[in-house]
């Protein structure tokens, strides 16, 4: 026979609630729309725990950085630009609020591409079956013409296709493109491909040297750019799961092996549909331990890179 055994719940301890520390309580709840319908009281309304309160922490550290000149530097996937978020990103270049613009290179061609003739984001399942998937000519032709204009130019691929933009003629989406912006208004911008994973070195126009040479140019400017940070600065992975964090790491060494050390204390964040081990670990955890901050949050780009654009705006100037 099997011996069940239960505890005398009438011997247990208890403690009044009043001595009990709680994490949360009636001040930090939540807010019914009233009458002030402005952003600010939407902002305000946000109960101020987890996430929500650290959205606020982190618009509050983009505004502070750019009042007392620290960097900010931001890491963007190319999911990010092929889901219409682009002209927010131009709106903080128009203000100087980032101070460097890294792209992975899916970010570059959906921003070149939007820029150029205005739509972007081809159906990959369809174009794969015949075999025409990334086989637009006028992208590859403009694009690998760019890159190897900078290097003869010793530019960078960043600086190479923003500068392309720059004298395109027909172009339909310049205002809302982030490369252009990023040369237009004189922010440093960085391009960082991955060979081969990309649909213009699909086509016969790609010239291996050329993407080598430039974007090891832009590796270099990352690292150049990235003692900014210290003591205040901000850097935002915005939907690259791989290839951002990876340099960005890398670049960060390189700076803190010339710059004893620095940069830390800084505020480290990511936004993206879904956690990944890179973004967490090579952005967010190992470049702020021992000073800074880091955060992390999951969502659609489509909704929290608004917010957080117009969290910033709202920390910046209060309604």
């Amino acid at each position: 026979m099997t011996d069940y055994r239960e505890p005398d719940l009438s011997r247990l301890r208890t403690v009044a609630i009043g001595t009990r520390p709680g994490k949360v309580d009636r001040t930090l709840l939540a807010r019914s729309p009233g009458t002030d319908r402005s952003f600010h009281a939407f902002l305000d309304s946000l109960p101020h725990v987890l996430a929500a309160d650290q959205l606020r922490t982190v618009a509050d550290a983009i505004a502070s950085a750019h009042r007392n000149r620290r960097g900010v530097v931001l890491l963007v996937g190319g999911h990010v630009i092929k889901t219409g978020l682009g002209p927010l990103l131009v709106g903080w270049l128009r203000r100087r609020l980032v101070t460097h613009l890294a792209l992975n290179g899916a970010a570059a061609i959906h921003d070149f591409e939007l820029a150029t003739v205005g739509s972007t984001s081809e159906d990959v399942e369809r174009g794969l079956t015949d075999g025409t998937f990334g086989m637009a000519e006028e992208t590859s032709q403009a694009m690998n013409r760019a890159v190897a204009r900078a290097r003869q130019a010793g530019q960078g691929l960043g600086e190479g296709l923003a500068l392309e933009l720059q004298s395109a003629t027909g172009a339909i989406g310049l205002d809302g493109s982030v490369l252009y912006a990023a040369g237009h208004f004189g922010v440093p911008v960085t391009v960082h491909p991955a060979i081969g994973a990309e649909i213009i070195h699909q086509h016969a126009s790609a010239d291996g040297a050329a993407l080598g040479e430039t974007g090891l140019r832009d590796f270099r400017r990352l690292a150049g750019s990235l003692p900014t940070l210290h003591d205040g600065g901000v850097v935002l992975n915005l939907g690259s799961a791989v290839i951002l964090p990876e340099v960005f790491l890398k670049a960060l060494a390189v700076a803190r092996n010339l710059e004893a050390g620095r940069p830390t204390g800084f505020v480290a964040a990511d936004f993206d549909m879904v956690r990944h081990y890179r973004p967490r670990v090579n952005v967010v955890e190992r470049p702020t331990r021992g000073g800074g901050a880091g955060f992390l949050f999951t969502g659609h780009h489509e909704l929290l890179l608004p917010l957080l654009a117009w969290a910033v705006e709202d920390a910046i100037d209060p309604a």
